[in-house]
């Protein structure tokens, strides 16, 4: 079971999630969202990442500049796409930096089930997050703290591993994994006292429950 931190912005709360045993490590490069790192912070930040767990850079909608920035910057391990990038775009990203790439689907009902075979073929991990509900004005792609339907994705036969998202918390995300079995789970607002603000013990809670639900499947 990995488990992924998103969202982190400060030393402490970046140590937690290692000593906690945090599988990935997650840095947003999205400035409409409060957790947001600008290229300079998330270099300062990253160096206590590096080896101990794997380096992900979440990006929505990025141009090839602004890739080729965070590439500088943190030298990811993994690429989160959490926009709308297309099949095609997947791939142009994989060609050009090298390195796998988690795609993000926003799941809300049965029909956002039909792009997956389009994705699963290109991305190399497949992460699925809660959309926003029609009556939800939001422009965060994630973090916004809601659940979907687990049950949609309860009996999905996939060829790639996924990752589970969307309203996670220390309370919920055991009964997740035991209904889902994702090969990983990810957790932002769940863990945090205030938006962009991660919470230690929520952190530390988040962690070991993830780990014991899948250590009893």
């Amino acid at each position: 079971m990995y488990v992924k931190i998103c969202g982190l912005s400060t030393p402490e709360a970046i140590a937690t999630g290692l000593q906690c045993g945090a599988n990935w490590i997650g840095f947003v490069f999205f400035p409409k969202s409060p957790r947001h790192v600008d290229y300079g912070k998330a270099k300062e930040l990253v160096g206590s990442v590096r080896g101990k767990a794997s380096i992900v850079a979440l990006t929505v909608n990025a141009s090839d500049d602004e890739l080729e920035a965070i590439d500088r910057s943190i030298d990811p391990d993994i690429w989160q796409l959490h926009g709308s990038e297309t099949p095609e775009r997947v791939l142009e990203i994989k060609a050009r930096f090298k390195r796998p790439v988690m795609k993000a689907l926003p799941i809300r009902d049965e029909a956002d089930l039909a792009p997956i075979p389009a994705y699963e073929a290109v991305c190399d991990i497949l992460l699925f997050d809660a959309k926003p509900p029609k009556d939800m004005k939001t422009d965060l792609p994630g973090g916004n703290g809601i659940t979907f339907d687990w049950r949609l994705i309860q009996n999905l036969k996939l060829k790639k591993p996924f990752v589970l998202s969307g309203g996670l918390n220390p309370d919920n995300v055991a009964e997740a994994i035991r209904l889902t079995r994702p090969q990983g789970v990810d957790v932002s607002s769940g863990i945090e006292s205030a938006p962009g603000v991660k919470d230690r013990q929520k952190i530390m809670d988040f962690v070991h429950a993830a780990k014991a639900a899948a250590q009893e499947l």
